[in-house]
């Protein structure tokens, strides 16, 4: 019986989706790739930036939920051994049921997956969230030049926001 359960789990691994516990008995399923209106709806209703998203950036963004009323979302960019975590979003109502970190969990294995050995982040107000799950403030001339360059980093996110770094 637990050969089968880690068969499924490996199976929807490998499809983009993982099944997880939420709250009290329910489960919940990251998906692969949520519809960039969904994405905009999500992030624009806490204030995010959504101006440089296109269909590309989905390659690697995950969601909770069904693909026309999102939960929990996530995103990454990805350049080399190098990634920008950006977007995490929970819906009020699915908060404090571990959607959060079900999704950072796996954004985290997504991209050491793709080989990726540090994943940055910028953020106004969830800096204590990740910091207790190892993210450490880092200055903002220590990054790696490509995660310079993105325009969250560059143009999208104030200079106030708290720039943090994790290494895989």
């Amino acid at each position: 019986m637990q050969t089968e359960s880690r068969k499924e789990t490996r199976k929807a691994s490998e499809e983009g989706r993982v099944s997880m516990p939420a709250a009290a008995s329910a489960r919940r399923t990251i998906n692969a790739r949520p519809a960039l209106h969904s994405v905009i709806a999500m992030l624009e209703s806490v204030d995010l930036p959504v101006s440089d998203l296109t269909e590309e950036h989905l390659k690697h963004f995950f969601y909770c939920g069904s693909p026309d009323s999102v939960t929990g979302l996530i995103g990454l960019e990805l350049y080399g051994s190098d990634a920008l975590l950006r977007s995490l979003v929970v819906a009020p109502g699915a908060r404090t049921h571990g959607v959060g970190s079900a999704l950072v969990d796996h954004a985290e294995n997504h991209a050491r997956g793709q080989g990726v050995r540090v994943i940055h982040l910028l953020t106004t107000n969830a800096e204590q969230f990740f910091a207790q799950r190892g993210y450490q403030r880092v200055a903002r001339a220590d990054v790696a030049h490509a995660i310079q360059a993105t325009r969250e980093f560059s143009q999208l996110c104030p200079d106030s926001s708290a720039l943090m770094a994790m290494t895989l």
